[in-house]
């Protein structure tokens, strides 16, 4: 008789994981052999994982990750430069607790955004939080919060990311205001949190692309120094795909 009651009670509580192990138990004759406290121990373990998937849904929408990659899918297979065992330190995550930084540099085609979102994602499903961003398009958002007000308030989003990735980066010199945003953001992150930055253009050739000494020393200071890299190499991932799609499409001989 309390069973319907007692659901929508556990629904009412915000225990909606709780209510539906409840009612899988209610629907389970198997089940009430279970002592008492394993019964609750599952009630509560569903709600544990419920809220956990909830936690990583808004983590992933809140990133806005360009890609849907995940470390899992990531090909070590093909010939690109990526080292098995520095991969798999990276996916563990441990250089974001000690605030470090990652490079992926390399020719169009080869996957560095799509590794970048696929570390990414796995920091979110570490309870981690990520913001990604292209390099242009974010520029272009802060040139229009600074004329709306809203520029303190996104800089301060920025830096509290445990994980930034700027994706796209070099490819335009930056201008006076790129150059002082850039340094604001990276200023505000520096030993706090960490930053993946993605770019066709090899690391030491970065100074041009800021335009002005001073200020690159200061914007790679706090970037380059204590930075992990991946320096892709070798055939277009596009191009081999395409490759791989013509050659199903032949006929058979």
């Amino acid at each position: 008789m309390l069973n319907h009651p007692t659901h929508e009670r556990l629904i009412e509580l915000d225990l909606s994981g709780m209510a539906k192990a409840f009612e899988e138990q209610r629907r389970s004759p198997d089940l009430e052999a279970l002592p008492f406290e394993d019964r609750i121990g599952l009630l509560v373990d569903r709600e544990a994982a419920e809220r956990d998937t909830r936690r990583l849904t808004t983590r992933l929408k809140l990133a806005s990750l360009r890609q849907n990659a995940c470390v899992e899918d990531v090909d070590l297979r093909t010939p690109r430069g990526i080292d098995r065992a520095v991969f798999a330190k990276l996916a563990s995550g441990d250089w974001i607790d000690r605030h470090e930084n990652l490079l992926i540099t390399g020719a169009t085609g080869l996957g560095k955004s799509w590794l970048a979102c696929a570390l990414g994602h796995k920091a979110c499903r570490d309870n981690r939080s990520v913001l990604y961003h292209r390099v242009p398009r974010l520029f272009e958002a802060l040139g229009l919060a600074r004329g709306d007000g809203r520029y303190a308030r996104l800089l301060k989003t920025l830096g509290r990311a445990q994980v930034l990735i700027l994706d796209d980066w070099g490819l335009s010199v930056l201008t006076a205001a790129e150059r002082r945003d850039l340094l604001e953001i990276l200023d505000d992150r520096h030993g706090r949190s960490s930053t993946i930055v993605t770019s066709q253009l090899p690391v030491d050739t970065w100074h041009e692309v800021i335009g002005d000494p001073t200020l690159g020393d200061a914007i790679l200071d706090r970037l380059v120094h204590n930075a992990h890299r991946l320096q892709l190499a070798g055939e277009s991932m596009r191009k081999r795909n395409a490759k791989t799609i013509t050659l199903d499409e032949q006929p058979e001989r």
